[in-house]
């Protein structure tokens, strides 16, 4: 691990003013740490968030769940909010890696850090939340912009993650046995714009399964799901699975998670 200078600020506000130069937010450190020690990344400034009691917060706001940046996934798995709301944003949560990383491991570190195959983005994307940063607010829809890659700016801090509440949602993966990251991993939700159906691990990015949307547009079920064959296009392929395989595997977790929907 190179050298770096450590701030553990105390707000929200002391933290954007300990942001300068070569700086990065740390928020639960399962990704950016373990980089780092490896020397796959190297910031001058780290700018620790973990004491931002403010940003850990979990409310019901009218039809959303606002979840803090903060939040731990062992805290949005185990919130009763989350889980009276949004089931399947808890049932997500409680899925993420192992213990230890749930217990550490946060929301906006999880999102801002874009993996192609972590959970988060697809329950993001899948219930299309918006974003919420000390500057702005950005949809989900334009928020992952590619591999590890989002539309935040440099210095841009995620404060928290507003969730509609959908009519009916699940999220299901065929998950990497040892990571347990997703394979392939698909959130189908009904939600008040329509039928979203997002996908995590097939691609370098999170992104939306418009042929099964339009399929569920027409007939809510797992079979119509099941019948829609998945192009391979940019599809990945590697030692744990080819991309005939992963755009297989599209469909038939996109069934499930329908069949997992209706069953609530």
């Amino acid at each position: 691990m190179y050298a770096f200078d450590y701030q553990r600020p105390g707000s929200v506000a002391d933290a954007k003013a300990a942001f300068s130069g070569d700086a990065r937010f740390l928020a639960g450190g399962q990704s950016l740490i373990q980089a780092m020690k490896l020397r796959l990344s190297q910031s001058e400034r780290l700018v620790d968030l973990g004491g931002l009691a403010e940003l850990k917060a979990i409310k019901v706001d009218g039809g959303n769940v606002v979840i803090g940046a903060m939040a731990t996934h062992a805290s949005v798995a185990l919130s009763a909010d989350v889980k009276r709301a949004i089931p399947a944003l808890a049932e997500l949560a409680a899925g993420i890696a192992d213990p230890m990383v749930r217990n550490m491991g946060t929301l906006g570190g999880s999102i801002a850090n874009a993996d192609p195959a972590a959970d988060y983005p697809a329950g993001v994307l899948g219930l299309n939340a918006t974003i919420q940063t000390d500057q702005r607010k950005i949809p989900a829809d334009a928020f992952f912009t590619g591999l590890y890659e989002t539309a935040l700016k440099p210095g841009e801090l995620i404060t928290a993650v507003s969730f509609p509440a959908p009519q009916k949602a699940a999220y299901v993966k065929h998950k990497q046995p040892a990571s347990r990251f997703a394979l392939v991993g698909v959130f189908v939700a009904q939600t008040a714009g329509g039928v979203r159906v997002a996908v995590t691990g097939a691609k370098g990015s999170v992104f939306r399964a418009t042929e099964i949307e339009a399929a569920l547009a027409k007939s809510f079920t797992p079979e119509a799901a099941k019948n829609v064959k998945m192009p391979t296009t940019d599809i990945n392929s590697d030692m744990h699975g080819s991309a005939e395989y992963r755009a297989a595997m599209i469909s038939v977790m996109a069934s499930r998670a329908v069949a997992a929907a209706l069953a609530r």
